[in-house]
C-alpha cells in the first residue's frame, strides 16, 4: 500500500528509506486521468514484490517545492530512488509491462555488484577490486583509465563497463563521474 509523503516527510520517507529499500515516488495530482489510470498498476506492481520496494504517492499540488526541486513538469512524473538519489524515472502513464521492467530495475543489485563478483572470481583487475574495497572509486577509475589503451576490443568494452558501472553507483552529478565520463570518452575514442 503506498503512502502519501509531505514535503515535510520526504527525508525521512524517501531519501532516508532508500538507503534500505528502493523507494518509487508517484508524483500525482487528483484531477490528473492518466495518474488515476498509472496509480493501481504501480500498487500492483509494488504488492507483487513482497516488500523488496515500497511505493509513495506526493501530491504535485499540496507539495509544489518537491516537484520543483524533482523537476516534474508533467504528471504522472515516476521517480525510482536508491541510495538516496533518483536512479530511474518515467513520466506519463505507461503500461503494465513498462512499469514491471521499472521495478525490476530499481530492485535488481547495482551493476557494479555483479560486475564486482565476476572480477573477484575470475582474479582479473585485483587492484580495481581494492580500490573498490576501500571505497576509492577514483583510483579504481585511473586504473580502469590506464588499462584502455592497451586493452584488446573485447577487454575495452568490459573496462567501459565497468566505468560506467562506477558512475551508475556515484551518480550522474557526482564531480567524480562527471570529470571520469569525459577522461572515459577521450581514452576509448
Amino acid at each position: 500500500m503506498a503512502i502519501d509523503v509531505t514535503e515535510e516527510t520526504f527525508e525521512q520517507d524517501v531519501i532516508e528509506r532508500s538507503r534500505t529499500t528502493p523507494v518509487v515516488a508517484d508524483f500525482w495530482a487528483s484531477w490528473c486521468g492518466p495518474c488515476l489510470s498509472l496509480a493501481p498498476v504501480l500498487e500492483n506492481e509494488v504488492e507483487s514484490r513482497g516488500g523488496a520496494v515500497e511505493l509513495v504517492k506526493i501530491d504535485v499540488d499540496a507539495n509544489q517545492g518537491l516537484a520543483a526541486t524533482y523537476g516534474v513538469q508533467g504528471i504522472p512524473a515516476v521517480k525510482g530512488f536508491r541510495d538516496g538519489r533518483v536512479v530511474a524515472e518515467f513520466v506519463g502513464a505507461v503500461g503494465p509491462a513498462a512499469v514491471s521492467s521499472f521495478v525490476d530495475s530499481l530492485v535488481a543489485p547495482p551493476r557494479l555488484d555483479g560486475l564486482t563478483a565476476e572480477l573477484t572470481e575470475s582474479g582479473e583487475l585485483p587492484e580495481v577490486l581494492h580500490a573498490l574495497a576501500r571505497g576509492d572509486y577514483e583510483g579504481a577509475l585511473d586504473i580502469v583509465l590506464q588499462a584502455i589503451p592497451d586493452a584488446s576490443l573485447d577487454d575495452r568494452e568490459r573496462l567501459r563497463e565497468l566505468a560506467v558501472a562506477i558512475f551508475d553507483r556515484l551518480g550522474p552529478d557526482d564531480p567524480v563521474s562527471v570529470a571520469y565520463r569525459r577522461r572515459l570518452a577521450t581514452a576509448l575514442y
